[in-house]
């Protein structure tokens, strides 16, 4: 299975081809994709992205992970969180959600198992 692109981004709105669902945050993995609902791990900005938010992604057998913390970088990525993906075998990038999105869908194209959870907003 393939890692779905990302068909579009603006504020507040993800688009993933294939997908009718309108994100505003959002997982992708090989083959799917689902809103991120921070309400299911008690995720914020602060101390933010949490291995749990994770767990969903690494278990579809993704070897990178890409990971969009906003327009305006407002969501943190703790060490813990990269420490959790590096002790998996899963290689890591955290960028501004545009710059995310261009490099998740670059890996996709190529063929890479990537996977990543994307913030649309602050």
């Amino acid at each position: 299975m393939s890692s779905p692109e990302i068909a579009s981004l603006s504020w507040g709105q993800m688009k993933v081809k294939g997908c009718s669902t309108t994100y505003k945050d959002c997982k992708v993995w090989p083959g799917g994709s689902r809103t991120w609902d921070w309400r299911e791990t008690g995720t914020n900005h602060s101390p933010g992205v949490q291995p749990a938010d994770l767990e969903e992604v690494v278990k579809k057998g993704v070897k990178t992970v890409v990971i969009g913390r906003g327009m305006s970088e407002a969501l943190q990525v703790p060490p813990s969180t990269v420490d959790y993906l590096k002790k998996n075998g899963v290689d890591v990038l955290v960028l501004q959600t545009e710059k995310a999105v261009e490099e998740y869908n670059a890996l996709a194209a190529q063929g890479v198992k990537v996977g990543g959870v994307f913030h649309s907003t602050c």
